[in-house]
């Protein structure tokens, strides 16, 4: 389904039918899910970055946990295929990075595995349900006879 939405010169279509993650999960839920995981990331690194060494590693973490939540919002809004297929790349990049930030921070005893198993574990979930929507919708775009041609 796409809606438009009109202003004075500008008009811009959402494609709602390409933003989906989970049969019986919203776009609207796996916002909130994302939001809510990424305030938990917050939490955690305004602790961390209580020790000089671990500010480097927090700092990461959150620009990483804060982008993917980010990212999956505006592949919501995109304005075409190619546009949503991109940004959703972008989260499932930055999700994959925030399970690794906090595998390095266990590692380096700044957090320990019992603290950090819900994070990890809701970190983990959500990279697996962002990069099988992103397999989806790049098997969308090239359709069953392969790459669309681009349009000019």
């Amino acid at each position: 389904m796409i809606e438009s939405f009109s202003g004075r010169s500008l008009q811009v279509q959402v494609w709602h039918w390409a933003c989906t993650t989970l049969p019986g999960m919203t776009p609207e839920q796996m916002k909130e899910r994302l939001t809510v995981w990424a305030v938990e990331v917050v939490s955690l690194c305004r602790k961390l970055r209580v020790r000089p060494e671990a500010r480097h590693l927090a700092d990461q973490l959150l620009a990483a946990a804060t982008s993917s939540a980010a990212n999956y919002r505006a592949a919501c809004r995109a304005r075409s295929r190619r546009e949503f297929t991109s940004k959703l790349a972008v989260a499932v990049e930055e999700a994959d990075e925030s399970v690794g930030w906090i595998q390095i921070l266990i590692r380096a005893a700044f957090i320990g595995e019992h603290q950090a198993a819900r994070i990890l574990n809701e970190a983990e979930q959500l990279l697996a349900i962002l990069a099988a929507s992103r397999r989806t919708a790049e098997r969308n775009d090239r359709g069953p006879a392969g790459p669309r041609p681009r349009s000019r």
